[in-house]
């Protein structure tokens, strides 16, 4: 009889490449800023930074950056700061008020006729600015456990039109385990659509596998994709690639992102996102202000300003260029368009 334990040669020669390339991502400061060429202190500066919300970021992300640049816009969102530790009234571990939103282990309720399924707690990246960084995942239902609760609570809403995979990132989920749980949302009669909320088609290309597009292209669910991208230069040859992928699974592609002090806080910043967007086939969908959570307020660009930055956006680019600048208030039945 065979055994149901793989050896480690076995669960490797089963990784698919997007695996093997998160499994070598960079988690050392001072690694990464050797690879761009940077001074050693500001590697050692970061890890000092650091905390309990460690840095990853995969080398093909890596790639992308600025050889030489500490300024650099894909750095600033990766790289810890000493700021991050400050005290800022107004910042909180849970700027959303997501844990009363908890309807079931796994689900998030906080919009009419939508639920927010949470995939998983982990990502492929560990952006700095992130709303969730101090989201507590394991007691939240995060897992297969809270999975299987969520779909069951799905099932008995019938008001539920639509479901919202997130997490963490819900394409961290393999292909296997992904394609089992789209069936299963697609026996949910009451439901229309599935959206997927994922940075991996951005800093982890090789994610869109060949598999995933099948699995959504045969699901009865219309798919949704919202990826997240806050700066053009994200957008490199093999995310338009993986992009391309999507588009053929039929797939609605949208795109948010982050409006970050230093890293896209500039009118052309933001046009040559949209326009490379656009071109890649993706639609600027929202453009958000900062959530306030702990550690983040460096990012933070003022309301004034924002406003400032979107009307110079219209006034540049076609109206489906242009995305929505919105703010989430916790407790409010939708995100409020600034």
């Amino acid at each position: 009889m065979s055994s149901l334990v793989q050896s480690p040669d076995q669960r490797r020669s089963r990784d698919q490449p997007w695996q093997r390339e998160l499994a070598e991502a960079i988690r050392d400061p001072v690694e990464l800023c050797e690879l761009l060429g940077l001074d050693p202190s500001l590697g050692r500066e970061a890890a000092a930074a650091i905390g309990s919300f460690p840095l990853l970021v995969p080398r093909g992300f890596a790639a992308r950056m600025r050889r030489g640049d500490r300024r650099d816009p894909l750095l600033l969102q990766v790289l810890p700061e000493a700021r991050e530790r400050e005290v800022v009234a107004g910042y909180s571990a849970d700027p959303l008020e997501e844990a009363a939103a908890v309807a079931a282990p796994g689900l998030v309720r906080k919009y009419a006729g939508r639920a927010l399924l949470l995939a998983t707690g982990g990502c492929a990246i560990n952006c700095r600015y992130c709303f969730r960084r101090e989201f507590p995942y394991a007691e939240s239902g995060a897992n297969r456990a809270g999975i299987e609760s969520a779909v069951v609570a799905l099932a008995a809403d019938a008001s539920l039109r639509e479901v919202i995979l997130s997490g963490g990132d819900p394409l961290l989920l393999d292909d296997d385990r992904l394609g089992r749980l789209v069936e299963r949302l697609g026996e949910i009669g009451h439901l229309k659509r599935l959206r997927i909320h994922s940075r991996l088609p951005i800093v982890l290309p090789s994610r869109v596998t060949g598999e995933l597009c099948s699995l959504l292209a045969a699901s009865r669910l219309g798919a949704v994709i919202v990826i997240h991208a806050n700066h053009a230069a994200e957008l490199d040859d093999h995310v338009a690639e993986a992009v391309s992928r999507l588009a053929a699974s039929r797939a609605i592609l949208l795109n948010q992102s982050v409006l970050l002090a230093g890293v896209n806080d500039s009118v052309d910043a933001l046009a040559t996102l949209s326009e490379r967007l656009v071109e890649i086939g993706v639609v600027p969908y929202y453009l958000h202000l900062l959530d306030r959570v702990t550690g983040t307020a460096h990012f933070e660009v003022g309301e004034p300003e924002a406003r400032r930055l979107h009307r110079e956006l219209q006034g540049l680019l076609p109206g489906y260029a242009v995305p929505r600048l919105v703010r989430e208030v916790p407790g409010e039945d939708s995100k409020h368009w600034v």
